[in-house]
């Protein structure tokens, strides 16, 4: 017995047609499904009240970046994942060196390098000594004496006769702090994962339209 198999040029065809549609989908469905957790990571970071600028470090990036695959994907990824993440997930946080955590109070000021100041900045910036005091009952402090400039931060006082000088708690000192969880990015990522065979179906079928 003898057998010969014709392919119909017609069929090959539209099989191909029939793959580059499932590219498109695919495709297509990642790119909405990465930018729609991008606005939704974002969304969230804003409305915990994180700022506009620790939102906007959520990236995202598909693969592949040019071009249709079957294989594309989306990663979306923050710019700044050690503070994003720490506030997606509560962290308790203590001091590397086994101390005090010195968390800065108002007559601290800000820091030059960003962020906050530390006990040994301050003191280099404003001349004066810090002294320790010991609590019982609520967190331990910093202090300097001082006065307080117009922006109620501690500073050197020029007074001969004292007038105005004050002792100023500078840093307060705990020994751990817990970070509250204010987001939930699982929750999205969840959504978004769950949402991709919805698009890839919703983009085939409008491919072919």
């Amino acid at each position: 017995m003898k057998l010969k198999l014709d392919i119909d040029p017609g069929i090959v065809a539209m099989m191909a047609a029939e793959v580059a549609a499932g590219e498109r989908a695919v495709t297509a469905a990642m790119r909405e499904a990465g930018t729609g957790l991008k606005s939704a990571w974002r969304t969230q970071i804003t409305g915990a009240g994180l700022g506009r600028r620790l939102a906007n470090s959520i990236r995202n990036q598909n693969f592949p970046r040019s071009g249709e695959s079957l294989d594309a994907a989306a990663l979306v990824w923050s710019k700044a994942p050690v503070i994003v993440g720490a506030h997606d997930t509560g962290p308790l946080i203590r001091s590397k060196d086994g101390f005090w955590l010195a968390i800065p109070l108002a007559a601290a000021g800000k820091s030059t390098r960003g962020g906050r100041i530390t006990p040994g900045e301050w003191e280099r910036r404003r001349g004066l000594r810090l002294r320790f005091v010991y609590r019982r009952t609520g967190p331990s402090l910093l202090v300097a004496e001082g006065r307080l400039n117009t922006k109620g931060q501690a500073v050197v006082s020029r007074s001969k006769t004292g007038r105005g000088k004050v002792t100023a708690p500078i840093f307060l000192l705990v020994p751990q702090v817990k970070l509250p969880k204010r987001l939930n990015l699982d929750r999205d990522a969840e959504r978004a994962l769950d949402a991709v065979p919805g698009l890839i179906v919703a983009n085939w079928v409008e491919g072919r339209r």
